[in-house]
């Protein structure tokens, strides 16, 4: 038997190597893309303008004219039009009123100037399509009215004239714009009433509207992700809570807090190694600080040597508890204060999130925090 030995050349070899680090490059991306997908997965079910339009109408809404401007700035870097975004903000009247839609209004005017005296780039976009001379406004807006609430027809007989202005203005005057698509518009009105304390039911509503407007369920699913990254908790988890019960999907509620009243802060990075979840910490005159906490997190057991912790719930639901003894509840009002050389810990309860201020009083000569271990998923979950 005759054995062949390959002799291969410099650049033979080269093109070799060349070639296996290829294929290990190409390896790399298709996981480093993959874990972007995983990472950002909200994101790649909307749109760049639909994103836009969620932040828009929730802080329009709100009746946060700031807020609404950076939103429409990104919105109008992201390509949004003058046209889209001057449409979501007229609409809205219907929904939140016309306070707010021409203050909202009047934000964009401020914005376009701005933009422009800045050089920056504004899109002014197409203009909705006139309608027909014999055009029926009551009837396609019954029509698609129907269409919104899955095809059977409605009629609000207790009031007959709401009943005429919902069919003939909002949806056969507003909606026949076509400047916005029917799912876009539905993005819009389901962002705003996020927004919206105590419409809960009209929330559920649109959500159903939405999917019949041909709003994909896993952009509908992915919306409470950015509600929450840019207006805030309270309406991501009403949104949550509308997508439950329109799919039949278990959800327990989350206690939010009103940040205006007792401020977030800044993430609380330089203790973050003796904490379980995210904290956060604002401080606050006389050298006391507010902490917060997201559901379930918690601090680590810990000692305060020479000093007294004092602890003052002012929202949400937590826990304090002592070692060897029962935790105790803490709810806005509840003061506790920790003798030195207790040890113990402090959190958030599972579904709510929690804010304490924090002071500590005698202090003695070589006061000091002595961090200990964290408090396992075991102990904490056996609280009730």
């Amino acid at each position: 038997m005759i054995h062949h030995t390959a002799i291969w050349s410099k650049d033979e070899r080269n093109y070799s190597k060349s070639r296996i680090n290829m294929k290990y490059l190409t390896i790399i991306l298709a996981a480093l893309f993959m874990m972007t997908l995983q990472t950002k997965g909200q994101t790649m079910t909307m749109t760049k303008k639909q994103q836009a339009l969620v932040a828009i109408a929730a802080n329009e809404a709100k009746g946060n004219i700031e807020g609404l401007k950076v939103a429409l700035n990104e919105g109008l870097e992201q390509g949004l039009t003058v046209s889209e975004a001057k449409e979501a903000l007229s609409q809205l009247y219907a929904y939140t009123g016309f306070p707010r839609s021409l203050n909202a209004l009047g934000a964009l005017q401020q914005v376009i100037k701005e933009r422009l005296e800045a050089g920056l780039h504004v899109e002014e976009g197409r203009e909705a399509d006139p309608l027909p001379k014999d055009y029926d406004a009551l009837k396609q807006g019954t029509k698609l009215q129907t269409q919104l609430v899955g095809g059977q027809s409605f009629t609000y007989a207790f009031a007959p004239q709401t009943d005429y202005y919902l069919k003939a203005h909002l949806f056969g005057d507003i909606f026949a714009r076509n400047n916005l698509s029917f799912a876009d518009r539905e993005i819009v009105t389901v962002s705003a009433i996020s927004a919206l304390p105590g419409c809960e039911p009209q929330l559920q509503a649109h959500v159903s509207g939405a999917r019949n407007m041909g709003v994909k369920d896993e952009t509908l699913k992915a919306m409470p992700a950015l509600l929450e990254k840019k207006i805030g908790t309270a309406e991501a988890e009403r949104l949550r809570g509308a997508l439950a019960a329109v799919f039949g999907e278990t959800y327990t509620p989350i206690q939010t807090v009103d940040f205006s009243v007792w401020p977030k802060g800044e993430p609380n990075t330089a203790y973050a190694q003796y904490f379980v979840g995210n904290s956060y910490l604002a401080p606050m005159e006389g050298g006391m600080a507010n902490v917060t906490f997201e559901p379930r997190c918690r601090n680590n057991w810990h000692i305060h040597h020479k000093q007294v912790q004092v602890l003052i719930c002012v929202s949400g639901r937590g826990w304090y508890q002592e070692w060897g003894k029962e935790a105790v509840k803490m709810t806005p009002g509840t003061v506790i204060a920790i003798p030195a050389e207790v040890k113990h810990w402090h959190g958030a309860a599972k579904d709510s999130w929690f804010q304490h201020l924090t002071y500590h009083r005698d202090v003695q000569e070589g006061a000091l925090n002595e961090w200990l271990e964290a408090v396992t998923d075991e102990v904490y979950n056996q609280l009730k």
